[in-house]
């Protein structure tokens, strides 16, 4: 684990040199065109960028110290190529910028050094990183709220959907029940009708029944005395 994290920190730093050397090799031609205290600027600039670089190198050679000695090898070369450099090009300034000296410690000055400002962009990085986080999480809770939201709708519309069918279906049936409701209130009327005239007649028999017996009666009464009453 300490090799993997070894290599990537001592990626990291090379390419940090790599910026600060492409940014140091352009001062020297560029000190030859000024002068007075812009040409002091562009030397004080290149020695905070000179001792920013000798940072860089001094942490990646410690990398290096815990790494497998097939990597070590091939970057300790590299090392060696670069502090050459670095010194080409001082004394290319020193050329180029005459009656002004370099300091040989890597200057502070207003920086805080190279590992301070890789500790503060990776604290940005990881600020950003947590941002970006909660900005997925706000994002998944809102995809998960409106699926949510669009299966209660779906659920919703299934049962509406089922309520209108069953009411449909309660509506033919009592569509059915008036019709039979109907039905049954015209048989009822015929049946009374069919009882009333039933009623009449019986009535008009028990009349008939009664007129025949009171002439049955009426006609004994008159045979009585006629025939037998004299006797």
């Amino acid at each position: 684990m300490r090799n993997t994290m070894s290599s990537e920190e001592f990626e990291k730093l090379h390419e940090i040199y790599k910026s600060l050397y492409e940014e140091l090799k352009l001062m020297p031609d560029r000190a030859l065109k000024v002068y007075g205290e812009e040409r002091k600027r562009l030397v004080r600039s290149f020695d905070e960028r000179q001792g920013e670089a000798e940072e860089v190198l001094q942490g990646m050679e410690e990398e290096l110290r815990a790494a497998p000695p097939s990597y070590r090898n091939a970057m300790s070369t590299k090392l060696r190529l670069y502090h050459r450099d670095l010194g080409k090009l001082q004394r290319d300034m020193k050329n180029s910028a005459p009656g002004f000296g370099f300091p040989s410690q890597p200057v502070q000055g207003s920086h805080h050094g190279i590992y301070s400002s890789q500790n503060q962009q990776s604290t940005h990085l990881q600020s950003q990183r947590a941002l970006l986080l909660q900005g997925t999480d706000a994002l998944n809770n809102a995809s998960q709220s409106i699926e949510r939201s669009q299966r209660i709708a779906t659920e919703t519309e299934q049962i509406g959907t089922d309520i209108i069918e069953e009411l449909g279906e309660q509506r033919e049936q009592l569509d059915r029940t008036r019709d039979r409701l109907v039905n049954t209130g015209e048989n009822l009327s015929r049946s009374r009708k069919i009882l009333r005239a039933m009623s009449r007649l019986v009535t008009n028999k028990l009349l008939l029944a009664i007129i025949i017996l009171m002439e049955l009666a009426i006609l004994g009464a008159v045979v009585y005395l006629k025939f037998f009453q004299h006797k």
